[in-house]
């Protein structure tokens, strides 16, 4: 999704939405990163490191959803046996702008303490039981017949039955429930029929291969039906699930949520290191915008972690036996900037290879961000399934290639100040961004300027506010937008290239405007594809493509930075890089 300044996901997936919505969707980097970051995880236009004003086999899947530096199953080792008891103040920078992850851009961190889902989805992409313990397909991949779990139950004493979840899948695509991105992980969802109490039947309106994966986003998490008729707004503060959380008071926005450990919790997904109850007696997340304050906090010990750690911070923490950092990258589109491939200067697609090629942008990256994020290179995150490194070669700087595609397409001349003209005109770009969502990347945004700058090109900066970001957005009225897509699905390059989804009536995830009947087909055809490897396929032919368009500068791929003090243990990252709590425990 693109963010006002930025835009993300999933529902991880990626968003989009009204002008209120976008106002608040936000995307990813050192904090936008940290969004991901879930229903779709899906997040349009975004400008958090992570946002938009728009989606991680016995023990081995939650481990191994960890990227080599987030997994402490070394420190584990030496830590021996968890231990019960105590509560783990964690510091973040933002809450969501709606805990309901159904309806709005919700952190995934924020539910997936209180939701289940019905599946889990390891960091390989396969598919395992959680509260549905197995499943069956029909040949024509439009009907899926759930058995659930038995002796499952709400933390509000409401059983978990197939009637719970008919309700959340009817909630979540309702039009009253206005879903910013959990809705676009099951746009096929058609019913469901509750065949008993522990069997559903899901009826798709076409074949969708990523759907399985959207039900285990935290999205799409399960809760409690007996409050999904209840005020939507109060459910944006309180919400009620089958997790191995409760949080009696809810959140409180600039404040944070404190979660109490749920007894007799026995449901955990297969896999997972503790089946039972969670070991700690409770989880205090505080909002800490700043991020001296945030560091400051963990440091002192008045935070037993802190999320978003600022890159330059990174190796001094690493560097202190007594904290350890845990990192993820995301899955699913890096944090980009999307041409306006529909009208403009950069309709043309040589000014468009010419502005990948003419700035040096992981020179810029790696120097911004100390290696925390890594430079992008394609469509896709080397974490999402189906992602294609044989495109990365066009991702190479070559300031002498730019030069000649803007001579070609006739920028020749220049004016008094060295940019380049064509008819009298100058070579003039706008980027808009929203400054309350943008503000970890206007650094990155002056470095791009005046790299532009060098190529003769005039690149403008422009900071609105939501409402006359939105306006512009969908009037097209703009040259670049950012945005970012945490997914673990490459179904997210139909969120992001998708000719449905560019933003006309209401802010979308298609900021490059991007409109390609072939690619429309391609991304059909996998969506509808039963067969991984012609998926695969598919999706490696539409990153070819996007990218011999330029359709998509990509800058860095996401990653969540979780800086800890050493006597907590056992946190992991699911598959959308976020952190659970569920099996962590503190050693003091």
């Amino acid at each position: 999704m693109p963010t006002p300044g930025t835009a993300t996901t999933s529902t991880g997936t990626t968003g989009t939405a009204t002008a209120t919505a976008t106002a608040t969707a936000g995307t990813a980097t050192a904090a936008a990163a940290e969004r991901r970051r879930t229903a779709p995880r899906t997040r349009r236009f975004t400008s958090r490191p992570g946002v938009a004003v728009a989606a991680l086999t016995a023990l081995l899947p939650l481990a191994a959803a960890c990227s080599s530096t987030a997994n402490g199953a070394a420190d584990q080792a030496a830590a021996g046996p968890p231990k019960a008891g105590g509560t783990l103040t964690l510091a973040v920078p933002y809450g969501p702008t709606c805990l309901d992850p159904h309806q709005g851009q919700a952190d995934a961190l924020f539910s997936r303490a209180v939701l289940d889902s019905l599946v889990w989805q390891d960091e390989k992409g396969a598919i395992h039981p959680w509260l549905a313990k197995s499943w069956k397909i029909s040949d024509d991949q439009r009907t899926y017949t759930f058995v659930l779990r038995p002796g499952v139950t709400f933390s509000d004493g409401t059983p978990f039955d197939a009637a719970a979840v008919k309700a959340n899948l009817d909630h979540v695509v309702a039009p009253a429930t206005k879903s910013a991105g959990a809705a676009q992980l099951i746009e096929n969802y058609r019913s469901a029929t509750v065949v008993d109490d522990h069997t559903v039947e899901v009826t798709l309106a076409a074949p969708a291969s990523s759907f399985l994966s959207g039900l285990a986003s935290p999205g799409l998490g399960i809760e409690s039906p007996a409050t999904l008729t209840d005020d939507p707004k109060a459910l944006c503060s309180k919400i009620v699930g089958t997790g191995p959380f409760t949080s009696a008071a809810g959140f409180t926005p600039q404040q944070g949520i404190t979660y109490q450990r749920r007894e007799g919790y026995a449901w955990a997904p297969e896999g997972a290191a503790n089946q039972g109850p969670a070991h700690l007696d409770g989880l205090t997340v505080r909002v800490v915008p700043e991020n001296s304050s945030r560091l400051g906090a963990l440091t002192s010990g008045q935070a037993d972690a802190a999320s978003a750690i600022a890159p330059v911070n990174v190796a001094k923490l690493k560097a202190d036996p007594g904290f350890a950092v845990q990192s993820a990258v995301a899955p699913g589109v890096p944090f980009s900037y999307n041409p306006n491939t529909e009208k403009g200067a950069l309709s043309d697609v040589r000014l468009r290879k010419a502005l990948r090629a003419g700035i040096d942008w992981p020179l810029i990256v790696e120097k911004l961000y100390f290696g925390v994020y890594p430079a992008a290179q394609g469509p896709l995150s080397p974490t999402t399934p189906g992602y294609s490194k044989s495109v990365a070669d066009q991702y190479k700087y070559d300031p002498a290639a730019s030069a000649a595609l803007l001579d070609e397409a006739g920028w020749t001349a220049r004016d008094a100040e060295n940019y380049r003209t064509k008819d009298g005109k100058r070579l003039t770009l706008d980027f808009l961004y929203v400054g309350d969502y943008f503000g970890p990347h206007v650094a990155l945004a002056t470095q791009i300027q005046a790299a532009a700058k060098q190529l003769g090109i005039e690149l403008r900066n422009q900071n609105l506010d939501a409402g006359s970001y939105v306006k512009r957005v969908l009037a097209g009225d703009y040259d670049l937008l950012n945005s970012s897509n945490n997914n673990f699905s490459p179904d997210g390059l139909r969120l992001i290239f998708g000719s449905a989804h560019i933003p006309t009536t209401k802010i979308d995830n298609n900021a490059a405007r991007y409109h390609d009947a072939g690619v429309d087909a391609k991304l059909a055809e996998a969506l509808a594809a039963g067969d991984p490897q012609k998926q695969n396929s598919l999706y490696a032919e539409v990153q070819q493509k996007v990218t011999d368009d330029a359709a998509i500068l990509p800058l860095f791929n996401n990653a969540y930075v979780l800086g800890r003090s050493a006597k907590v243990h056992g946190v992991v990252f699911e598959q959308q890089s976020f952190p659970n709590f569920a099996d962590a425990w503190l050693s003091q």
